[in-house]
């Protein structure tokens, strides 16, 4: 029975069901460890922190969702961020939206540059963002030539605004940082549901000589789904510039660890095709929180969170592992059933002389 509910609501609900779940779980868990754990000031921390990596989780699981994955993300956002940093110190006066624009855009020829030899060259993905990864910090390294971007060379509106205080509810502030990158996991959640351009990436991801037949440009699909992430990873950078300010040559990095850990722990098959922007989100507020508690925990040292990360990703991968070949046996067996059941009713009756031998 529990397996038919399974089926019923769907893999990607019930994920998120389970999410929430072990979000709860470690809530109560690090509650009966920390004193003065839950509150206000914990809501205000993670809402704080999770906002640069929600949306690049958000990134990766466009890359992931075509059956690639893109470990320059870390790369790629360090430098976005000290580059669009550079920019504004150097333009103050450019308008918000300009250098907004100006970050994404930049991340999207990043994100062309990796897409291009993944999806045209046929260069495994893995092979193409491990190189990029190191090419992209090299570049920023070249870049920066021993400098770094301070929060004085930086407009105050820039620095003030992950801070800024659009609501209250209680003692918990909702801030346009937190609010921005909550918006934009909305809106790509909605986009990958009702849009079909979108909804390509789902069947790419799926069965990939399936979509050729049905007359979609693989090449294109994943291409495109680079460049998207690319653009959010731009997103990243300037998110990242504004909450921290000091931005140096190691600014982004093990992000590509964490933004994948967030990805899959959010119930985004690693092996493509099926997976949530929401769950994602969910996944790195959950990655945050524990590495966030994990800090307050006293008997856990600093090597542990690395390990604990590791640890969330192997898990993730084997349940969904486990999951998804259940219900796909399970969806098979009802094929099956339901083929039987078609044929007994279009065979013709037996007849009388069949039936009294029947008897």
């Amino acid at each position: 029975m529990g397996w038919t509910l399974f089926d019923r609501l769907g893999a990607q609900t019930l994920r998120l069901f389970a999410l929430v779940l072990v979000l709860t779980l470690v809530l109560g868990f690090f509650a009966t460890q920390i004193p003065n754990f839950l509150g206000p000031r914990l809501f205000n921390r993670i809402s704080a922190a999770v906002a640069v990596m929600a949306i690049l989780a958000a990134a990766q699981t466009l890359v992931i969702l075509t059956r690639n994955i893109d470990l320059s993300v870390g790369s790629m956002l360090g430098c976005v961020a000290y580059m669009t940093g550079s920019m504004i110190a150097a333009f103050p006066d450019l308008h918000p939206l300009a250098l907004v624009a100006f970050a994404m855009g930049l991340g999207a020829c990043f994100g062309a540059f990796n897409g291009f030899f993944v999806a045209f060259a046929r260069v495994p993905a893995i092979i193409v963002t491990l190189g990029t990864m190191a090419l992209f910090r090299m570049l920023l390294v070249e870049f920066a030539d021993g400098k770094s971007i301070s929060t004085a060379q930086l407009p105050l509106w820039l620095t003030q605004f992950p801070n800024m205080r659009l609501f209250e509810i209680g003692d918990m502030q909702f801030r346009a940082g937190f609010m921005t990158a909550l918006l934009v996991v909305v809106v790509l959640h909605l986009a990958l549901a009702r849009l079909r351009p979108l909804r390509k990436l789902y069947a790419v991801g799926s069965n990939p000589e399936a979509a050729e037949m049905a007359g979609i440009s693989t090449k294109w699909v994943v291409f495109w789904a680079f460049v998207l992430a690319g653009a959010l990873t731009g997103l990243a950078g300037f998110m990242f510039l504004a909450r921290f300010g000091n931005i140096t040559v190691v600014a982004g990095l093990g992000f590509e660890l964490q933004s994948v850990a967030a990805a899959v722990v959010g119930g985004v098959n690693i092996f493509g095709g099926s997976g949530l922007v929401l769950g994602a989100f969910l996944g790195a507020v959950l990655v945050n929180l524990i590495d966030t508690s994990l800090v307050r925990w006293q008997l856990v040292t600093e090597f542990w969170r690395e390990a604990v990360l590791g640890a969330l990703i192997l898990i993730s991968v084997a349940v969904d592992a486990v999951v998804m070949r259940r219900l796909t046996w399970m969806r098979a067996m009802r094929q099956r059933a339901a083929m039987a059941r078609r044929r007994a009713a279009a065979a013709p009756p037996p007849e009388p002389e069949q039936q009294e031998a029947l008897r």
